[in-house]
């Protein structure tokens, strides 16, 4: 069917009018949505980077505080992106205001897209926060501006992709914090944030592969320092993928209403 100018002004008004609210819902309370991420940074800078850091030495040919800023800025940009979107999107459940949009002539993927672009927002603007700490800390000179920023934005779609997952299969604000504790947190931490994976044995290693975080966190690494664990096209490959995967499986999940029709 095709779609005329008048279609597609109605999509980019749905798209707009999902992402300014979420825009205005994080930027409103940033002393909540913001600030947190920037102090807990800040700490493990402190903490790791000036006073572990020297006595741990270089890793992976950088100084260790080097090391650990693109890990640590991916950390904030997962966390604020998936909780961004899982927290709105379970709230507009909770309150029955996502019935109005389900019922409206938008198709699902501009209702999608709306959502993970407020995420992907919040997830950038804490991102780029963290890095200004970061250079209180120590000299950033970006290998690759290209490779970095790239690397960001698909961070962020992927991890709002997965809260827009996770508040449609929520029943309660409790359901919303499983993942994120058991999920999120050991994928960050081991991967690769704070060690390479070639101190591992072989076999953690194989395990380590297994792990869609350090292929993040690798490729943004090379971006900044043009040091990485992994090929920078399997990187690319492996989040793309991911995204693919969990963009079908959203859209799927809005089409038969799972979660939402009673």
């Amino acid at each position: 069917m095709t779609r005329g100018p008048g279609t597609w002004r109605r999509y980019w008004v749905t798209f707009a009018t999902i992402f300014g609210k979420e825009f205005r819902r994080f930027t409103r309370i940033w002393v909540q949505t913001v600030l947190p991420s920037v102090i807990t940074t800040t700490l493990y800078f402190l903490i790791f980077g000036e006073l572990i850091g020297g006595r741990i030495g270089p890793m992976g040919g950088l100084p260790y505080l080097d090391f650990i800023v693109p890990g640590l800025v991916l950390m904030a940009v997962i966390t604020n992106a998936y909780s961004n979107v899982v927290s709105s999107f379970y709230s507009s459940k909770f309150s029955r205001y996502v019935e109005e949009l389900l019922v409206s002539p938008a198709p699902n993927w501009v209702i999608l897209a709306g959502y993970v672009a407020g995420g992907v927002a919040r997830g950038l603007t804490v991102g780029a926060t963290v890095m200004l700490v970061a250079m209180m800390f120590t000299r950033i000179e970006i290998h690759s501006p290209a490779v970095t920023l790239l690397v960001l934005c698909m961070t962020a779609v992927l991890f709002s992709l997965g809260g827009f997952i996770n508040a449609i299969y929520a029943n309660s604000f409790d359901d919303i914090s499983i993942v994120p504790t058991f999920v999120l947190t050991p994928l960050t931490y081991l991967g690769g944030v704070f060690y390479s994976i070639d101190l591992l044995p072989g076999f953690w290693q194989a395990v380590s592969l297994a792990n869609p975080v350090l292929y993040m966190v690798n490729g943004f690494r090379y971006g900044l320092h043009g040091v990485t664990d992994i090929p920078l096209g399997w990187a690319f490959g492996i989040i793309l993928a991911f995204i693919i995967g969990l963009s079908w499986f959203s859209l799927s999940l809005l089409r038969r209403g799972v979660g939402i029709k009673s």
